[in-house]
Formats: C-alpha cells, sequence, structure tokens
C-alpha cells in the first residue's frame, strides 16, 4: 500500500528515485499516466491491469467513458527502474503535470501521485480546510 509524503528531486535527465518504501509494491513493474489535477499516477503493472480491467467495461457509447479511456491510456507508459531504483518520467508526462526539479510523491493507497510540489502545495492549502471540517459522509460507510 502507498503511503506517506515524499520530497524526491528530479534529475536533469528526466528521473526519480521513488521513495524505498514503494519499492515492493512495485517489483511487478510500473505504469506512469495521467492523473487528474495535472499529477502523474504510479500504479504497480498489477493494478494498472486491474484498473484497466475496471474502466474497460464502460460501454463504447458512452462518449465521456470514450474520453476518459483515451486520454488516461495514451499516456501511459510503462517504465522499469534502473540499477538505482530510478525511473524516467516521459517528456510528455513531465510537460503535462509541469514538472521540475521539486517534486512531491505522495502514497493514495492503491497508487502513488507525482505532482510539482508548487502544485501540491497549492491544492493541498485548497483542500486541507475543506477535510478538517468535513461534516458529511464523503465515502460511504467510511468518513
Amino acid at each position: 500500500m502507498f503511503l506517506g509524503t515524499h520530497a524526491p528531486k528530479l534529475d536533469d535527465k528526466g528521473r526519480v528515485i521513488l521513495p524505498a518504501k514503494f519499492r515492493q509494491d512495485l517489483e511487478s513493474g510500473i505504469v506512469l499516466t495521467r492523473g487528474q489535477e495535472r499529477c502523474i499516477y504510479v500504479f504497480s503493472a498489477v493494478e494498472f491491469q486491474k484498473v484497466h480491467e475496471r474502466i474497460r467495461q464502460a460501454p463504447l457509447t458512452s462518449a465521456g467513458a470514450r474520453d476518459f479511456l483515451r486520454l488516461f491510456l495514451s499516456g501511459a507508459s510503462s517504465e522499469s527502474p534502473d540499477s538505482q531504483h530510478r525511473i524516467t518520467i516521459p517528456t510528455s508526462l513531465r510537460e503535462y503535470a509541469g514538472l521540475e526539479r521539486d517534486l512531491t510523491v505522495i502514497g493514495v493507497g492503491d497508487r502513488a501521485e507525482i505532482w510539482a510540489t508548487d502544485a501540491w502545495n497549492d491544492y493541498y492549502a485548497a483542500k486541507e480546510a475543506d477535510f478538517s471540517s468535513t461534516t458529511e459522509e464523503v465515502i460511504p460507510g467510511i468518513f
């Protein structure tokens, strides 16, 4: 399970070392793709296959489902860590997420997300007050 907040750096070749805590979950391979809110989703290959199976169940007659599937999968890239545990983030994904040197990597349970640090800080500042003052059930049966 991916948990926590980490602050790795992007090197000049577009590579990042993902947190050591995440390595076991990513042994089966890594898939990067466009995330919502302009971050990059990081899935294990196994989890990505599960997500793909769920979204491919959407009817082809749904324009929204077709749009989502196209954008989600056309940005996907299968990556393998090198001997120093670095993965290369493709240029198109770095541009999509506005990634520069300072990154924030967060664990979101079944995936990790890579954010430009400034974008994460802005998102966090905008959403934290809402999170703290939640008075209704957001996730059925949980909170």
